[in-house]
């Protein structure tokens, strides 16, 4: 279990003494989760330039954001005028939000039609102008649009699989808030490890190695299914709640915020900084499961440096990872077909 290494949920204690010149670029800036992830980004000091860009909206995001009285530069580009390029150029950390949102009735394999495409061209800009830049991917089907991304940057012949990753870290949140929840503890005292995928099933929230999780693993019963239910699902709660006029955005831009910053914390110097997220595994690669979701330490270049195992399960625990596999070998298909049957142009 990592628990002093893995990044600690749920606070903005940040590094009083910021590298120079991070450059950050966030793609669907406009969007539900793109404007308040942009303000969370706005507020962290390690955060020199903050660049957005969206279809419509981002240079009006921008305008509202920089009377926000914290250091960072704030510009946002539309598509004219090669905006896009323009708001990647030197970035060393890309995060893209952008894609359609959910509706209720809606999977998020029922996403993957729009957003594959969508996804598909911001990582071909990518690859053109900021090939070096570390890419947090939130857009979902994550579990079909990292492998997307791979694709795209493999054609471009500038793929480096250290520098990308898949926004898992939603599933650490709930599973601390759920958790703390019903264990009376505070959240930021609550980490607990989610390997797999991000969608459903291929979800798998390892309570058992956490105190509070472990003594409800060992009871199991109704409890138990419950929760892992709701960690797995969680989307879905949110999704009926907005009756329709949404999904998770706030508790995903909260999320995407504290992934990046987890990155930017390597950046400026932190040891041993590590996080669950989707990345190129050789956990499970036997399986056809080549991107998958683990604690991950940052090296100070901000990139993978180590992949680490899952550690020890539950059985209840073993059989959610056994049913996750299946399922994720398929969606990371999918991913690798869609670019195949539709490259970028």
């Amino acid at each position: 279990m990592l628990s002093a290494a893995r990044m600690s949920l749920g606070r903005r204690a940040f590094s009083s003494s910021a590298r120079s010149n991070v450059h950050v670029a966030v793609l669907g800036a406009a969007g539900g989760i793109g404007q308040p992830l942009s303000l969370l980004l706005k507020q962290n000091p390690l955060v020199t330039k903050l660049t957005l860009f969206d279809i419509r909206g981002s240079p009006g995001v921008a305008a509202d954001l920089s009377h926000v009285n914290s250091p960072a530069e704030v510009i946002g580009y539309a598509p004219e005028q090669d905006g896009l390029k323009k708001a990647l150029k030197g970035a060393e950390v890309i995060i893209i939000p952008a894609g359609m949102p959910r509706k209720p009735g809606m999977t998020r394999d029922d996403l993957f039609n729009t957003n594959a495409s969508i996804v598909r061209d911001l990582a071909a800009a990518a690859a053109e102008t900021a090939p070096n830049a570390r890419i947090g991917i939130i857009a979902n089907p994550v579990n079909s649009t990292v492998p997307i991304v791979a694709e795209v940057f493999k054609k471009a012949g500038v793929y480096d699989p250290k520098r990308l990753f898949g926004v898992t870290t939603l599933d650490v949140v709930r599973s601390s808030t759920f958790l703390s929840g019903l264990a009376g503890t505070a959240p930021k005292d609550t980490d607990v490890p989610v390997v797999g995928g991000h969608s459903g099933a291929t979800i798998v929230p390892i309570l058992s190695q956490t105190a509070e999780g472990k003594k409800i693993v060992e009871a199991g019963g109704e409890g138990l299914a419950a929760l892992v239910k709701r960690i797995q699902f969680g989307g879905d709660e949110v999704v009926k709640a907005k009756d329709g006029a949404g999904s998770a955005t706030l508790s995903m831009a909260y999320a995407g915020a504290e992934f990046t910053d987890a990155i930017l914390r390597a950046l400026n110097g932190e040891k041993d900084v590590t996080l669950c997220t989707y990345v190129e595994s050789p956990l499970y690669a036997d399986k056809g499961v080549t991107f998958f979701s683990s604690p991950v330490t940052l090296g100070s270049d901000g990139t993978v440096a180590k992949i680490n195992p899952v550690g020890a399960l539950h059985p209840t625990e073993e059989k959610l990872l056994e049913a996750c596999l299946p399922d994720l070998a398929k969606n990371i298909a999918a991913g690798v077909k869609f670019v195949e049957a539709n490259p970028p142009q």
